[in-house]
C-alpha cells in the first residue's frame, strides 16, 4: 500500500513538471513569434548569427538589387529599408578626405618608429575618430564617399625602389617590420569587441605592387617564387592570419601574367585557401576595366566582370559590375556566384552594425569630442618625435641651445604646411609648421629671422639674394629643405612630378643643393639641415658640408612642435630608417624589375648613403653579453653610456650559412624599443624559435639551412657603413643548426 502511494506521488510530480516546462516552452515559442512579428524584416532579428541574417536578406533581394550592392557605390533599396553605402573610405594616417580629423605623420614615419604598441594606439585613435565622424554623418544624412567605415588602409606593399612615389604610404622595405607595424595598425582600427567591428581595415595593394605609377594599369610584375613568398606576400599573410584584417584590395597590375583582381591563384588558392581569409575583396578603383582596356586579357566588360567575380573580387570599385546581368545572360556567371560574393560583402556591413538599431553597437556612443582632440594631437606629436631620424651630428652640435643670441631659418619647407601632410590626409584647423615649432621653443631674447630663400623645385626667378649672407652671420642656420606630396605620390596627385608621381631622380632638387652650398661658402658657423620627404633623398654633396641632419618625413599636424622638440633636446631622437637611402639612382636596378637582387638592405651589396635601421641619438649605447640558449632565447645587455635618458630601438638580425648568395645578407627578425636612463644597463630578451631561422628556397618554400647562422643585436643594421656613420657597434654570436 505504501509503495503504491509513493508511486502515485512521483507520477503526479512528474506530470506536474512536464506540464510546467511544456507551458514555459509554449510561452517562449509565443514570445519568439511575437518578436518575429514585431520585426519589420526577418534579418532584423539580432538573436540570429550574421550569416543567418545575411542569408535571409539575400533571399528577399531581386537580381538587380543584388548586383547593385557589389559596386563601391551601393544605392539604397528603399523597399527593404537598406540605406545607400559607399565602400570607399581612407585612413592611411588618420581619417582622410573627410574633413576634420587628427593628421598623424605619414605612414612611412610609422615604420621609422619601430614601435608596435605606439601604432596600436594610433590605429585605436583613428578608429575612434572614424566612428565619431560616422555617427555624426548619419545624423545629418551624409552617406557620401569617405564618410563610411570600410577603410582602404593600410598599404603594406614593400617599398622596394626609392623612386616609387607611393612608397611614403608604406612602412618601408622590410617584410617583417611592415608586418609588425601593419598588424598593430589593423588591430587598433578594427577594435576589440567580440561582436562588432569598430572599423574595417583593408590590406592593399595585393600583391607585388610598387610602381612605376605611369604603367600601373598595364604592366606585368614578373617575380620568382622565392621573392614572392619571401618579400612580397608575408605582410599580407600576417595581416590576414594574425590581425584578421576584414578586407583585401587587389592591385591594378598583373602578377605573373594575370591581373591581380582576376587571379584565382592570388585570391583563392593563396588568400582564401592557404591563409583562411574570410572577409571581402575589393578591386582598386578602375582595375577591372583595365582587364579589357589595357591588360587585354578579356574582350568585353562582361568577360572582365566574370573573370573578377569568379576569381574572388567581391566589390568592384568602378562601374564594370554594372554589366553583371548581361554577363549572367551570356552564361559567363551564375546566380549562385552572385549570391556568394554578395554574402561576402554584406557580412562586413553586418559586422559593423549597419543593420542594427542605433544604440545596439557599443561604438555608437563615441562622440565628436574625440575628433582632433588634445589627446590625439599629443599622440600625433609622439609619433612624429619617435620617427625623426638623426643622420649626422658633427661635434654634437645638436641639441641646440634655446637661448642662442641669433638664429636664422631658411628653406622652402620651413613655413610650408604641405610638407606636414604627405598624401591621403585629413584636415585640421591647427597645424604647426616647422617654423612655428622653432619660434615657439627659443628664448624671447633670441633674435630669430626667417626667409624662404629658395623655391621648392626650381631656380629663383629673382636673382637678388637677401638671405644667404644673413643666414651665414647667425650663430646657427636651420635650413628646412626636402620635398613634398607635390613632387611624389599617386599618379594624378603629385602635380609637380614629371613621372606621374614617381621620382626618376632621388637627389634633393639641385636648386636646394646649390642654395645650401652658397650659405656654406659664406660662413663656418653651424648649418643644421632638416629634410622633409616620404622616400629616400640622396644628398651625398651635402652630407659633409652641413653639421647636422634630421630626416623628419611628413610629420603631421604637430610636426613643427615635434621637430623643434628634437632640435632643442626636449626629446632625444630615436627614429630609425625603415628603408635604405642609396647614394644615387645609379645604385638601383631598373625600376620595372621586380627581382630583389640588388634591392633593399637584404640584397644590396653596394655601400648606401644611409643604411636601413640607421639612426643616431644624443646619447650613446653599448651592447654586450649576447647569449642564445638551446630554446633560442636571446639575451643581451644594453648600456646607456651617455648623459641623456633616451629610447633605443634594439634590432636583431640573422644571416644564414648562404647569406649573400641564396639568402639575404642580413634578415631582420625582431626588434624592441626600450627606454634606458643615462648610465643604466638593461637586459633585453628576444624569444625566438627554430622557425625564426627559416629561409626560402627557389620554389618559395620555407627551409632550414644546415650550418652556422649568425645572430646580430644592435641599434642599426650590422654593416660597416652603419658604424662609419656613428652607430653603436653591433654584437654577434653563432648558432649551429
Amino acid at each position: 500500500m505504501k509503495f503504491k502511494q509513493i508511486t502515485s506521488y512521483f507520477m503526479v510530480a512528474f506530470i506536474a513538471t512536464i506540464s510546467f516546462y511544456s507551458c514555459k516552452n509554449d510561452q517562449n515559442n509565443e514570445a519568439s513569434k511575437q518578436v518575429a512579428q514585431e520585426l519589420k524584416h526577418k534579418w532584423d532579428n539580432l538573436s540570429l548569427s550574421n550569416e543567418e541574417r545575411v542569408d535571409l536578406l539575400i533571399a528577399e533581394m531581386t537580381l538587380e538589387e543584388k548586383t547593385s550592392q557589389l559596386l563601391d557605390v551601393c544605392p539604397p533599396i528603399e523597399r527593404l529599408d537598406i540605406p545607400e553605402y559607399n565602400w570607399w573610405n581612407e585612413a592611411l594616417h588618420g581619417v582622410a578626405r573627410n574633413g576634420r580629423a587628427t593628421v598623424f605623420p605619414q605612414a612611412i614615419a610609422f615604420g621609422a618608429t619601430f614601435d608596435e604598441e605606439l601604432i596600436l594606439r594610433v590605429g585605436t585613435a583613428i578608429s575612434d575618430e572614424a566612428r565619431a565622424k560616422y555617427n555624426e554623418s548619419i545624423k545629418i544624412g551624409n552617406r557620401a564617399r569617405y564618410a563610411g567605415l570600410t577603410f582602404w588602409s593600410p598599404n603594406v606593399n614593400i617599398f622596394r625602389d626609392a623612386r616609387w612615389g607611393r612608397g611614403q604610404e608604406t612602412y618601408g622595405e622590410d617584410p617583417y617590420l611592415t608586418s609588425r607595424i601593419g598588424v598593430n595598425f589593423v588591430k587598433g582600427l578594427q577594435g576589440t569587441d567580440s561582436k562588432y567591428m569598430k572599423a574595417a581595415a583593408c590590406a592593399k595593394h595585393y600583391a607585388v605592387h610598387s610602381g612605376p605609377e605611369e604603367f600601373r594599369h598595364e604592366f606585368d610584375a614578373v617575380v620568382n617564387n622565392k621573392d614572392l613568398f619571401e618579400t612580397y606576400l608575408p605582410a599580407f599573410e600576417a595581416l590576414v592570419k594574425e590581425a584578421k584584417v576584414e578586407g583585401v584590395m587587389g592591385a591594378y597590375n598583373r602578377t605573373l601574367g594575370v591581373p591581380c583582381c582576376g587571379s584565382p591563384f592570388l585570391l583563392q588558392e593563396v588568400l582564401r585557401k592557404d591563409w583562411g581569409f574570410g572577409g571581402y575583396i575589393v578591386s582598386d578603383c578602375g582595375a577591372i576595366n583595365d582587364f579589357h582596356a589595357f591588360h587585354k586579357v578579356t574582350q568585353t566588360p562582361e568577360e572582365s566582370a566574370a573573370l573578377a567575380l569568379k576569381s574572388g573580387t567581391t566589390i568592384n570599385c568602378g562601374n564594370v559590375y554594372k554589366v553583371l546581368k548581361s554577363a549572367l545572360d551570356q552564361k559567363l556567371i551564375t546566380v549562385e556566384l552572385i549570391n556568394q560574393r554578395l554574402k561576402e560583402s554584406l557580412l562586413t556591413r553586418f559586422k559593423l552594425g549597419m543593420f542594427d538599431p542605433i544604440g545596439t553597437n557599443p561604438y555608437d556612443n563615441i562622440s565628436a569630442e574625440v575628433i582632433d582632440s588634445d589627446k590625439h594631437r599629443q599622440l600625433a606629436k609622439e609619433v612624429a618625435q619617435k620617427s625623426i631620424v638623426l643622420l649626422k651630428n658633427k661635434n654634437n652640435i645638436l641639441p641646440l641651445k634655446k637661448d642662442a643670441r641669433t638664429m636664422y631659418v631658411v628653406g622652402p619647407n620651413a613655413s610650408n604646411e604641405e610638407v606636414l601632410l604627405g598624401n591621403y590626409y585629413g584636415l585640421t584647423s591647427s597645424t604647426q609648421t616647422i617654423l612655428d615649432g622653432i619660434v615657439s621653443h627659443v628664448s624671447p631674447g633670441t633674435t630669430i629671422n626667417y626667409k624662404s630663400g629658395v623655391l621648392p623645385f626650381r631656380d629663383n626667378v629673382n636673382p637678388i639674394d637677401w638671405s644667404t649672407g644673413e643666414a651665414g652671420q647667425s650663430e646657427v642656420c636651420i635650413a628646412v629643405m626636402g620635398i613634398s606630396g607635390l613632387l611624389e605620390g599617386e599618379e594624378g596627385e603629385a602635380i609637380a612630378s614629371d613621372a606621374r608621381g614617381d621620382r626618376e631622380h632621388i637627389k634633393l632638387p639641385q636648386n636646394q643643393i646649390d642654395y645650401v652650398k652658397k650659405i656654406r661658402a659664406k660662413t663656418k658657423n653651424p648649418i643644421v639641415l632638416v629634410l622633409t620627404g616620404g622616400s629616400p633623398i640622396a644628398i651625398p654633396e651635402l652630407h659633409d658640408l652641413v653639421d647636422a641632419i634630421l630626416f623628419v618625413w611628413y610629420p603631421g599636424e604637430e610636426g613643427g612642435n615635434a621637430v623643434a622638440d628634437v632640435l632643442f633636446g626636449d626629446v632625444p631622437p630615436s627614429g630609425k630608417l625603415p628603408i635604405t637611402f642609396p647614394k644615387s639612382v645609379d645604385q638601383l636596378p631598373p625600376f620595372i624589375d621586380y627581382n630583389m637582387t640588388g634591392r633593399t638592405y637584404k640584397y644590396m651589396s653596394k655601400e648606401p648613403l644611409y643604411p636601413f635601421g640607421f639612426g643616431l641619438s644624443y646619447t650613446s649605447f653599448e651592447y654586450k653579453n649576447l647569449v642564445i640558449d638551446d630554446n633560442f632565447k636571446v639575451t643581451a645587455d644594453i648600456t646607456n653610456t651617455g648623459k641623456i635618458d633616451s629610447e633605443e630601438v634594439i634590432q636583431l638580425y640573422i644571416s644564414s650559412p648562404f647569406a649573400g648568395t641564396k639568402d639575404p645578407i642580413y634578415d631582420l627578425k625582431s626588434f624592441k624599443r626600450e627606454f634606458i636612463k643615462a648610465g643604466e644597463t638593461k637586459k633585453v630578451t628576444f624569444n625566438l624559435t627554430k622557425e625564426t631561422f627559416n629561409q626560402f628556397n627557389t620554389e618559395g618554400k620555407k627551409v632550414l639551412r644546415k650550418g652556422d647562422y649568425k645572430v646580430y643585436v644592435g641599434g642599426s643594421l650590422p654593416s660597416q657603413r652603419s658604424e662609419d656613420l656613428g652607430a653603436s657597434k653591433t654584437i654577434s654570436t653563432v648558432v649551429s643548426l
